[in-house]
């Protein structure tokens, strides 16, 4: 093994020398011991045979001092990672209210999570730092998701009119024209020849599409909250789309004349509580104005606290007047791996699927819905192209 191989497997393991034969020295001790303090073997025990535990501290000020240092010495997805880890780990939640520690740390949307969750309990002198770091992260999916849900959601408006007059060939759909056309097949010439054309129409100023967003926001939907929030935020700026964003636990709050700002709509959530889906479903339907044209879009991961058989009962009731229903366990990178999987049969037998969705899948997932399209297929696909 080489001397390179054996130094990783030092740091990985962690602990002194003997295990492997070699000694840190430099950048390399220093490394060892930002990741001693935070995870000190792991559940290994210690060389006298007991159990080790982290060795951060309660101190605020230590603490923020490790922050800096891993920040130094890894990668910021890297970093991440290890500030999951050290508030779940070690109990770091209280001192996520002091100005040090916020300006301190890595930003990443699971921090935000947190931070949302202390939003009530948390100081005056420690709020404006963690705006500031939560208006970066959310800055930075912004970035990231803006124009690519844009592009995605003002294509399928588009393309969800048709007509039978293209004006330009670019606006031909060559797709439904050869379908429309298969009667008039020429064996001999082995081609179509169109008798009439399906084309896209002009795009429409007016309102095509109303979007209802209805978020959980118990404990662990924290990093779904932020997403929804952003995207809300990018449907709501699109004239042709009216936008809607609903919160609720065992309560309901609409957040939508926040939508201008996903900060503050961010700070007008309460992380945690209760989950009774039946009541956010009924006040979302007296959101709903033109059925045949709306999209409603729950966030859940559908542990209901309500009324079970009512909540079903108001999703038929939706599919049937002709909105397009999508629940979404968990709009986050990390999937659903906890959620009630006889509510999600149970809508699944009523035509609507219930699946996790990553944020670069959102864009494509509102651009099928636009379009009126089978959101299971579209599921299925979107399966087989990241397997791939």
């Amino acid at each position: 093994m080489t001397d390179e191989r054996l130094r990783r497997w030092r740091l990985v393991l962690g602990g002194d020398a003997d295990g492997t034969g070699c000694a840190l020295g430099g950048t390399d001790a220093e490394m060892d011991g930002a990741l001693a303090a935070l995870y000190n073997g792991g559940q290994g025990r210690g060389s006298d045979g007991g159990e080790r535990s982290g060795g951060l501290g309660a101190s605020a000020p230590r603490v923020a001092r490790w922050l800096g240092d891993i920040r130094s010495y890894f990668p910021s997805t890297v970093v991440q990672v290890m500030q999951k880890d050290a508030v779940e780990r070690l109990n770091l939640t209280r001192l996520l209210l002091e100005p040090e520690m916020l300006e301190a740390v890595e930003p990443d949307v699971h921090l935000v999570g947190t931070l949302l969750s202390l939003n009530r309990v948390m100081p005056d002198k420690a709020r404006e730092s963690a705006r500031a770091l939560v208006r970066k992260v959310v800055s930075d999916l912004e970035r990231r998701l803006v124009q690519k849900t844009k592009a995605a959601v003002t294509g399928a408006l588009d393309r969800s009119a048709r007509t039978h007059r293209p004006r330009r060939v670019a606006d031909i759909d060559w797709d439904r024209t050869i379908r429309a056309n298969l009667k008039n097949y020429l064996p001999e010439r082995n081609t179509v020849v169109p008798s009439k054309l399906v084309g896209y129409g002009r795009r429409r100023r007016a309102v095509q599409r109303e979007v209802v967003l209805c978020i959980d926001q118990s404990g662990s939907m924290a990093a779904s909250v932020v997403y929804s929030s952003v995207f809300g935020a990018v449907l709501a700026s699109m004239r042709s789309l009216r936008t809607s964003l609903v919160v609720f636990d065992t309560s309901v709050v609409d957040l939508t004349d926040q939508l201008h700002d996903p900060v503050e709509l961010l700070f007008g959530t309460q992380l945690g509580g209760g989950t009774d889906i039946n009541r956010a479903i009924a006040y979302c339907q007296g959101l709903i104005t033109r059925p045949t044209d709306s999209i409603f879009i729950l966030i859940s991961d559908l542990y209901e606290g309500g009324v079970r058989q009512e909540m079903l009962r108001r999703v038929a009731q939706m599919t049937s007047a002709g909105v397009q229903v999508i629940v979404l366990l968990a709009l986050s990178d990390e999937g659903a791996p906890f959620y009630d999987h006889d509510n999600a049969a149970a809508l699944a037998a009523l035509g609507v699927p219930a699946f996790a969705c990553t944020p670069d899948a959102f864009p494509g997932l509102m651009a099928a819905a636009i379009e009126r399209r089978d959101i299971g297929h579209w599921v299925e696909r979107e399966l087989e192209r990241t397997a791939t």
